[in-house]
């Protein structure tokens, strides 16, 4: 009988062990969750798009990119501003190239129409001029462009004549044979426009003139010669004092030119 009256008691106290096993396992799962919670609220708060989370090598990235990114961190649905700008420079790049391609079909167009427009006139006397030149094939249309090369103490000087039409230009064909001073001259279709003068390159006033008419061009110049020595020689073989000298050269060619300007 007492065995039994104890089993009551035993069962109290096996009772009274498991709520408080029950009671320390709640215990336990409620401070975890309010650490868990309390480290859900830290993470929140911290930005993971921040500087310091970033590798070393992204600090060399602007304020800017950063920016970028936090908005495209805040809208997923909304495209990327990145790939925007990439589109955007691509469509720019593609129309800046279709444009360049276009400048240059139009170019290529409109100097082959000047070719068309040019012939080329040879075996010209030193004492022709261009407006004399000019005034031989203006019969032929009208002239837009002369222009007279080679040296001007040679009979090998040659120059272009550009016509306003193709037809002014094939009746110049015509006048091949033409005495023109001493010698007639040859008169072929040209395989060349007249290329613009640039104004700018051009005496503007009228010292700039004079300072032309006492400046020479010279062609040839032994890289190893100095600035020095080639003034010397002007002055030596011209009998004139030299008041300024360019000496230009590059890596590519062999020789060096000059501009040697004389005092008179």
């Amino acid at each position: 009988m007492a065995a039994v009256a104890d089993m009551p008691g035993d069962a109290a106290a096996a009772n009274n062990t498991n709520n408080n096993k029950n009671n320390n396992l709640e215990t336990k799962k409620s401070e975890s969750e309010f650490t868990v919670q309390k480290l859900v609220d830290m993470f929140t708060k911290l930005n993971p798009l921040a500087k310091e989370f970033f590798p070393s090598y992204y600090h060399q990235h602007t304020d800017h990119h950063f920016s970028v990114i936090n908005n495209n961190f805040a809208d997923d649905n909304k495209q990327s501003a990145i790939d925007n700008f990439n589109n955007n420079r691509r469509r720019r790049n593609n129309f800046n190239q279709g444009r360049k391609r276009l400048s240059g079909r139009a170019f290529r167009a409109q100097r082959e129409d000047s070719v068309r427009r040019t012939v080329y006139v040879s075996d010209i006397d030193q004492n022709i001029t261009e407006e004399r030149l000019a005034g031989l094939f203006s019969s032929c249309g009208q002239v837009v462009d002369c222009r007279v090369c080679g040296d001007p103490h040679s009979v090998l000087r040659f120059a272009f004549v550009e016509f306003a039409d193709e037809h002014g230009a094939r009746a110049a064909l015509n006048l091949g044979g033409t005495m023109l001073g001493y010698y007639p001259v040859r008169v072929l279709p040209s395989k060349t426009a007249i290329l613009p003068v640039n104004p700018t390159f051009l005496p503007r006033s009228e010292d700039e003139r004079e300072m032309c008419s006492r400046t020479v061009y010279c062609t040839n110049i032994d890289k190893k010669v100095p600035q020095a020595e080639v003034k010397q020689f002007f002055e030596a073989a011209c009998g004139g004092e030299v008041t300024r000298l360019r000496l230009l050269g590059d890596h590519v060619h062999s020789t060096r030119i000059a501009f040697v300007e004389f005092a008179v």
